[in-house]
Parts: structure tokens; C-alpha cells; sequence
């Protein structure tokens, strides 16, 4: 269910999602790993608990959503032969690097399907400091329904989707930020 309000991020196309819509236990173990489900139409709501994924990062180590868990996560889909990815890039770059990483983190999912052979490259151009990690196949994207890109998910603290945002933002923006304030005092 998506709760449309009055908050400033509406007219940019962002929808505020109720942090009260779910009940969610003080459960503290890590969720378990889960396989797509795109025959059956499945495909991530707000609202629903964020699939765990484990992915390789530019290093080749693997990264796991359920590492995170306690902190806000911003989730985005992209890949580097898409403009609109690549020009939401250098506003993330900024709010990630004047962010806690005690409280948020930035997890940059890339499609390519040359993996690190073209997003190396990209990130040492632009500068890019923040995770970006490795779905070649599409798989986890396709388990998010991330159909089109970029696609970002707002992931709060408790591994509950309290965002789904198609297209490109400036997260470097007041009405970013203050999607990000919302979900870290919730």
C-alpha cells in the first residue's frame, strides 16, 4: 500500500510510504537469502520486507543486504549505458560521502552485464566511492522488478521497503534529504 501525502518530495515524483503500514518485530538475525520469483509475477513492494541478496562488489567479495540491517539503505538499479543513471550519480556520490555510515549506506547495483570490466572504469571517472556491486544477470533486479532504470528502493532500518522510486532524483537535494531523515528517526 502507498500512502500519498502532502511532503514536499511528491512533486518529485516520490511517494512517502506510512513508516507504521508494517509491524515489524525486534527480530535481529539476518533475513534469509531469497531466490526470484518472476514466473509468478512477484515483484517488491512498498511495504514488504527487502529480499536478502549476496552480490560481488568491484573487489570481488561478497556483499549481503542482511549486512546492513539496523541502517537506512538506498538501493538503486542502474547501469553505466544509462543516461539517466549516470547523471543521478554524482548527487548520490555527494550524499553518501556527507552521510553517517553509522546510520545510512548506499548500495549502487549495477546491470552491466560485463560486470566490473565496465563499471570499474566508470567509478574510477567519476570518483565514485560508495559500494557498487554486481548483478550481471539481471536476476536480483528482476526480483525487486526493477524493470526499468535507474530504480531506486528505500530500505529502513528494520529491512522493510518504505520507497519505490522510478527514474533518476537529485539525492543531493533538500527533499532527498529529508526522505532519509524521515526514514532514520522511524
Amino acid at each position: 500500500m502507498t500512502i500519498v501525502t502532502s511532503l514536499p518530495w511528491i512533486s518529485l515524483g516520490l511517494l512517502a510510504a506510512s513508516p507504521s503500514m508494517v509491524a515489524v518485530g525486534a527480530q535481529v538475525e539476518p533475513a534469509p537469502l531469497v531466490r526470484p520469483q518472476v514466473a509468478e509475477g512477484h515483484v517488491v513492494r512498498v511495504g514488504d520486507a527487502a529480499p536478502n541478496f549476496r552480490l560481488r562488489d568491484l573487489n570481488g567479495n561478497l556483499t549481503s543486504l542482511s549486512q546492513f540491517r539496523g541502517k537506512v539503505v538506498l538501493l538503486n538499479f542502474w547501469a553505466t549505458w544509462c543516461g539517466p543513471c549516470r547523471v543521478e550519480m554524482p548527487a548520490m556520490e555527494q550524499l553518501y560521502r556527507t552521510s553517517s555510515r553509522k546510520e545510512f549506506e548506499i548500495l549502487a547495483v549495477s546491470t552491466d552485464a560485463q560486470g566490473a570490466a565496465v563499471t570499474r572504469p566508470f567509478q574510477q571517472k567519476t570518483g565514485l566511492t560508495f559500494p557498487i556491486l554486481h548483478d550481471s544477470d539481471m536476476e536480483i533486479g528482476l526480483t525487486y522488478g526493477a524493470r526499468s532504470l535507474p530504480m531506486t528502493f528505500m530500505v529502513d532500518r528494520q529491512g522493510v521497503v518504505r520507497q519505490k522510486i522510478f527514474g533518476a532524483r537529485d539525492w543531493d537535494s533538500p527533499e532527498a534529504r529529508e526522505l532519509i531523515q524521515m526514514l532514520l528517526k522511524s
